[in-house]
Order: C-alpha cells, then sequence, then structure tokens
C-alpha cells in the first residue's frame, strides 16, 4: 500500500460516504499527511452510540512517515477526534489561531495539552512538511478561519476545499478568497476535493448578513422570554444574535458549555470586539422578561443540553413558558429529527412560541449550494473531481455537476485509495476502516464486543441469573433470575424460569457441575433456551456462579 517515491495518492479513512468523522490522508514520496480529524454521532441509526470516530489504526501503523496533522477548521466533524485519536498518532499538529484556540481546550481536558507540538499557522499562510508545499487559502463557512489546503507536490497541485460556501457577506471573517482560487487554477490544479454537504440543492446557500438583518427585526417584534439556539460554532451568527437583542433593547445571557468555550476562544482570537460579556445563566433571572434574550445550547434536541432541560422544566435556572418565545436558529441534522421534535414538544405543551428556519429568515447553511460549486470550478478548473463530506447521494450529485463543468469526477469511499500520480488516477488498492466509539472516557470498536453487547441488550434485553452451588455442584436453594427489561421482577414468569433452570442444572453430570467453566456455559445455554421459548427473544444471558 506505500508506493514509491513520486507517487501521489489520496485516502479518505472517514467523511466520505457519510457525513462526519472526517480523516483524509495524502501520501508522496512514501511520507503521508494527514488533513483534519473529527467525529460523528450515532443519531437514531445506531442509538446505542453517542460519539464515534474513525479508526486511525492504518495511519497509526505508518505513523513514523506521518509528517503532520493539519486542521481546516474548528467544527467537530473535522478536529472532535483529535484529543481522542492523537496518542495513536503523536505526530505535529497545524491549524489557525481560532481553531488552535479550541484544540487547547480539548486537549488539557484529557491531558495532553503539554505533549502535543501544536502548530500556529495565519489564515492564508504557508509552511512546509516535505515533501508537501502547503498554502492556507480563507474560505467563507459558519465558523471562523476555515481554510482551504493547496498541496503541492512533485507529481502536482491538489486543492482540498475543507468545507466553505461563497459568501458575499460572511460577517466574520473576510469572504472566499476568489482571487486566490483563480490564480491557483492558472497555475494547474491537478485535483480538487470538494465538499459535498449540498450539492443537491439547487440555487446559493445565502448569506449570513441577511439572517442578522432578518434575526433583528424578528427579535423587535416579541414580548416576554426570547431564546435563540443556535451552533455554538457560528460566531456570525452569535454575533448577530447579540446585535439583535442590543436593537430590542434586552441583555444576552448565555446558557451551555459549549456556547460558553466557543466564547471564550473567539474573543482569545480577537472575534466579538464589539459585543459586551454575556450575562451568566445565574444573572438571567434579576433581568426582566421583555429586557432578556437567551442565547442557548441544544438546536439539535441533545437529551442533555441546556435547551432540552429547559423543554423538560429540570434546568436550574432557567424556566421558559406563556408568552416566551424559542428561535430555531440552525437547521436539523439528518438523524436529529425525532429528538428535535420531542424537545418542540415539550416547549409547546408549556405555552411557548416556537420560530423555525421553515418560516423564517433565521439559517443560512455555511455549505455551498450547486450555483457556488459551478463557479469554484470555473476558478479552479481542475483536472479531476473528488467529491468528499457527503454521503453516497451528495457525492453522486456533486459528481454529475463536475461532469457537467468539463471536469473528469472520481466517486470514493472511506478505504478507497486513489492513485493521482503517475500515470492515470485510478483506485488502486484499499485499505482497512472501521469507527471506533467513545463510550465513557475509552475508545472501544463499533463493531467489537462491548458495542454488540450493548446493541443486544438494547434490543433483546439482558438476564443474569446467580447460582449457588456446592462442591458437588448440587443447588443450594433456588436461582436468582434478574431480567431488566424483559420480566419484572414481580410477574410470576421470573420464578417460573429460575425453576425451570434449576432443574435443567439438576439433571446436568456430575462431573460437569463440578467443572466452573462447564457449569456456567450449560446454565448461559439453558437459560438463553428457556427465555427464548418464552419471549420469543434473544437476550445477552450471564451467570454468577458462587461455590459454598
Amino acid at each position: 500500500m506505500d508506493a514509491v517515491t513520486g507517487d501521489l495518492a489520496f485516502l479518505p479513512l472517514g467523511g466520505t460516504g457519510e457525513i462526519g468523522m472526517n480523516l483524509n490522508l495524502y501520501r508522496c514520496g512514501g511520507k503521508w499527511l494527514a488533513v483534519d480529524c473529527g467525529i460523528g454521532f450515532g443519531g437514531a441509526e445506531l442509538p446505542e452510540v453517542d460519539v464515534m470516530m474513525p479508526d486511525p489504526a492504518f495511519l497509526a501503523e505508518r505513523k513514523d512517515r506521518l509528517v503532520g496533522l493539519v486542521i481546516t477548521h474548528a467544527h467537530e466533524d473535522h478536529i472532535g477526534a483529535v484529543a481522542w485519536l492523537w496518542p495513536q498518532l503523536k505526530c505535529p499538529v497545524y491549524a489557525t489561531p481560532f481553531a488552535a484556540s479550541v484544540l487547547r481546550r480539548k486537549l488539557t481536558e484529557v491531558g495532553l495539552l503539554a505533549q502535543v507540538k501544536l502548530h500556529v499557522v495565519p489564515p492564508g499562510g504557508t509552511f512546509e512538511l516535505a515533501p508537501f508545499r502547503l498554502q492556507f487559502i480563507q474560505m467563507a463557512h459558519s465558523i471562523p478561519e476555515s481554510q482551504a489546503l493547496v498541496i503541492r507536490t512533485p507529481a502536482g497541485i491538489v486543492l482540498h476545499t475543507g468545507d466553505f460556501k461563497l459568501d458575499p457577506e460572511p460577517l466574520v471573517g473576510p469572504r472566499t478568497n476568489e482571487a486566490a482560487l483563480a490564480a491557483l487554477g492558472d497555475e494547474g490544479v491537478m485535483a480538487m476535493v470538494c465538499d459535498s454537504t449540498n450539492a443537491m440543492v439547487e440555487g446559493h446557500s445565502g448569506s449570513e448578513g441577511d439572517v442578522r438583518r432578518s434575526l433583528s427585526a424578528l427579535v423587535k417584534g416579541l414580548r416576554g422570554r426570547v431564546a435563540v439556539t443556535c451552533f455554538a460554532s457560528n460566531v456570525a451568527r452569535v454575533e448577530s444574535v447579540a446585535l439583535a437583542a442590543r436593537d430590542a433593547g434586552r441583555s444576552v445571557a448565555m446558557v451551555g458549555r459549549s456556547l460558553r468555550n466557543l466564547d471564550a476562544a473567539a474573543r482569545e482570537c480577537g472575534y466579538l470586539k464589539g459585543i459586551p460579556s454575556f450575562l451568566r445563566e445565574d444573572d438571567a433571572n434579576d433581568v426582566n422578561d421583555d429586557n432578556l434574550l437567551i442565547l442557548v445550547t441544544g438546536s439539535q434536541g441533545e437529551p442533555r443540553s441546556a435547551l432540552a432541560r429547559i423543554a423538560d422544566d429540570t434546568h436550574p435556572r432557567i424556566e421558559l413558558g406563556e408568552g416566551d418565545t424559542v428561535v430555531f436558529s440552525s437547521r436539523v441534522i439528518p438523524g436529529n429529527e425525532r429528538a428535535i421534535g420531542a424537545v418542540q414538544d415539550n416547549l409547546v405543551r408549556r405555552g411557548v412560541r416556537l420560530m423555525t428556519a421553515d418560516d423564517h429568515m433565521i439559517h443560512v447553511s455555511g455549505h455551498p449550494a450547486r450555483d457556488e460549486l459551478r463557479k469554484l470550478y470555473k476558478l479552479v478548473r481542475p483536472r479531476l473531481s473528488v467529491p468528499v463530506h457527503g454521503e453516497w447521494r451528495h457525492l453522486s450529485a456533486h459528481a454529475a455537476l463536475a461532469q457537467e463543468a468539463g471536469i473528469t469526477p472520481i466517486l470514493l469511499e472511506d478505504g478507497d485509495i486513489l492513485s493521482l500520480a503517475p500515470g492515470r488516477a485510478e483506485v488502486v488498492d484499499s485499505a482497512p476502516v472501521g469507527r471506533l466509539v467513545l463510550d465513557g472516557g475509552r475508545l472501544v470498536p463499533l463493531q467489537g464486543a462491548v458495542m454488540g453487547a450493548r446493541r443486544r441488550m438494547l434490543f433483546n434485553g439482558v438476564a443474569i441469573a446467580s447460582l449457588a452451588v456446592d462442591e458437588t455442584g448440587k443447588l443450594r436453594g433456588e436461582p436468582r433470575l434478574s431480567a431488566p427489561g424483559l420480566l419484572d421482577p414481580d410477574d410470576p414468569e421470573t420464578a417460573r424460569v429460575a425453576t425451570e433452570l434449576a432443574r435443567v442444572i439438576a439433571e446436568l453430570p456430575v462431573s460437569l457441575r463440578r467443572d466452573d467453566s462447564a457449569l456456567i456455559e450449560s446454565a448461559k445455554t439453558a437459560l438463553r433456551r428457556l427465555l427464548g421459548r418464552r419471549l420469543q427473544k434473544r437476550p445477552l444471558v450471564d451467570i454468577h456462579l458462587l461455590r459454598v
């Protein structure tokens, strides 16, 4: 899989064929470069999973040839896995000031800040990780300092766009540097590895400037408490909410940990200069309802978020009710529909008025729609298009658009190794891919035994029987059975299953009952069959054996 000097190859380990978990690799002259390292979420398809990330095992085996990890921007799906996967990679990390500020906080939380060599590169800056000569190009996005990465190699130039849009009025940070993109096109680009999130959306993604004006007009006309929820990382949106509050004579209280962390990072890097410090949630109740705006986390219905707890009336300090308004200044991430609906139902039940992007101009996407992609192709004029950052339907739509523009598209999935040079561009090999689940403070394979057992317990339940036997294997008393999610403790069926299990064990050969391992396995098999016959379930079973 490691080619000779002079080759150039691209390998996505995450984020191609899915949205989230971005981890991209480039190989040249036997050296590897990593671009982004992000997380994803389980959602409705994986209810047993909260946070997951790509398995970096392929890259970890080659870490002696890994020249560095470059972060294009500070969104969680591009930066969120660094603190968890870096111990397997142990490479220097390169990021702009804002992304570096966000990453320092993450590294501090896991005790790695002193170990990671974090290099800060200015937006639009250049740096070299031989044989790769690298240049950032500033791109507008829904977070400050999003950068495209120009990768110059002896074999040719690749543009890795990262996440971007062509916003004429991004508000925080500059517009996308179209002049630099055009100059790169004049230089000659072998391949463009490009964002596909909105490749199915015709037209333009819209501007943050339009959202700011709409929010200001909207908030002015409201009475009672107003709460606005948005993506914490969208500093321009946070600033717009703060300005809308100021125009309406309202003070802003910030509620939610992720918002507070991003606010600190933004101010550390010189953003939000004209915005006064936000009130703490402890101070919100000291402000008259008509003069208060609450900026709150939880736009995706996260069950532990501040907004979900407010909707459930379990938040220790903040309450919303009749006459109050909640503004959802965000999009619905696919898979979160049910969770968001539950939060909104609870708010409406409490008499709260809802405003969403379905009815008001209060959100625009941070990703390019089709007209923006068309313009990008006219600017860059790459020989090849490699759609990434999307599910298969997004990648296919992007490929068709590139083809219309006269660009040759190449469709990949995670694990495909695309040889770009020498010779014809083609998929020449594959690398093993997988997903790791963040389970508390540890990483476990999504397809491993731990998560497999979790799935079985989730859908089929779990049953645990406790047995006390003497040296000969004779039962001392009835087995105790616990089957949460299958049988209530007072259910007569519980006692019947325990009695039947005792009968089966009593009929086992004495030699088998004297062997702990054999007795446990036989009891497991018996319990599984008993529950299967009675409940038509295949629960995870376990036996606790005590010799007396």
